[in-house]
């Protein structure tokens, strides 16, 4: 229950103008200072640091560090036995729209050749909360509201609070023995992974955690990786809980579910591209719709154009986007690589601007020129 909570209210509060200012912005510098319900900065041009304060209407001040963030008012508190007050946390990816600079995520778990991250944490007495490292997973790349799979790792429990679900059994991953719980809070699935006593610093394999879901059959490979999160879960009291370090790596080069795309001669592709874009003083979205107008179906297709000056892609969904000079050049995910006669794939990304913003004007798939809808 405490997610589904924690969930409906960061999808409420996302739709408000200034979280998104705040998520926008540069990198925090020593000693910043966020109050702001949902407000967020990002650290070492890679990681958001977000305050995220869901379950109480009182105050919450996390000071933003270089590396990391510490708990500095936290007026509020919540019965043991219900949801916690807060996630303040550290993450690489997506979280509701809000994503990490760069990050390559969400990317599917068959296409990840490693997921390495390390964390260290710095804890309090006298207070009831748990140290957890949160990993997300969807059966698509979702970039916005709840992911269907939520891995928690509990790495210090204070106090008489427990995981969602009931325990079901105990693994070894990491170099340590966790006990295993599993359940739902009615929004998603979850299986937690908690340590007999507290840990503060830990440098693991993400992906052990991930292929040990997999293997209880929560997942599968085709799943999409999301976002990677290290904080704290608040009950009562937790001034001087801090996160000092946190770093996070997921590479790809895995074994793609479907076979990369193949190019055929120029002139073989027949398709049109719907490009819809919305700017604002210094960055962009878009969103391309490409449709198959052939009569027969593309097994694999590269999309390549060039964008005006000025603009340049920092993160994308369901396509592989990359850029040299002002070419951009999309490949298609794992799940949409094949498109019928008359069907659609669709991709879409974030981008910084410096100057007026244009649209590109001429788009090219596998080779060939595609008209504009």
């Amino acid at each position: 229950m405490k997610r589904q909570l924690r969930a409906l209210a960061a999808a409420g509060l996302l739709l408000g103008s200034s979280l998104v200012a705040v998520a926008l912005g540069g990198n925090a510098s020593a000693d910043t200072q966020i109050c702001e319900q949902y407000g967020s900065t990002v650290i070492q041009s890679r990681y958001v640091v977000q305050n995220n304060r869901w379950g109480t209407t009182a105050q919450q001040c996390i000071n933003v560090t270089g590396s990391g963030f510490e708990i500095t008012t936290l007026n509020g508190s919540s019965p043991t036995n219900g949801a916690p007050t807060a996630y303040p946390s550290v993450f690489f990816g997506c979280h509701y729209t809000n994503c990490s600079p760069g990050t390559n995520l969400p990317i599917q778990v068959s296409q990840i050749s490693s997921a390495t991250s390390s964390i260290s944490y710095r804890y309090v007495s006298g207070a009831t909360y748990n140290a957890s490292y949160d990993i997300w997973l969807d059966p698509s790349p979702k970039r916005d509201g709840v992911n269907q799979m939520e891995i928690m790792i509990w790495l210090n429990r204070q106090g008489p609070i427990q995981p969602i679900g009931s325990v079901v059994g105990t693994t070894n991953l990491a170099g340590r023995t966790w006990e295993v719980w599993r359940g739902s809070n009615g929004s998603n699935n979850v299986i937690s992974y908690v340590a007999p006593s507290a840990i503060s610093s830990l440098n693991f394999s993400v992906l052990d955690f991930i292929n040990d879901v997999r293997n209880r059959g929560a997942i599968t490979n085709s799943w999409y990786l999301t976002s990677i999160q290290a904080g704290f879960e608040p009950w009562q009291g937790g001034v001087g809980l801090a996160v000092t370090s946190f770093s996070a790596s997921v590479n790809g080069g895995g074994n793609p579910t479907t076979p990369p795309p193949t190019t055929p001669p120029p002139g073989n592709a027949a398709c049109a591209v719907k490009y819809t874009a919305n700017s604002w003083n210094n960055g962009f979205t878009a969103d391309v719709q490409i449709t198959n107008t052939g009569s027969s179906a593309i097994n694999g297709w590269t999309l390549t154009y060039s964008l005006p000056s000025g603009q340049q892609v920092t993160n994308a969904w369901n396509a592989t986007v990359s850029q040299s000079g002002s070419t951009v050049t999309a490949r298609n995910a794992g799940h949409n690589g094949s498109v019928a006669p008359g069907g659609t794939a669709s991709f879409g990304y974030q981008g910084t601007l410096s100057g007026s913003y244009s649209s590109p004007t001429s788009f090219s798939l596998n080779g060939a020129t595609c008209s504009r809808n």
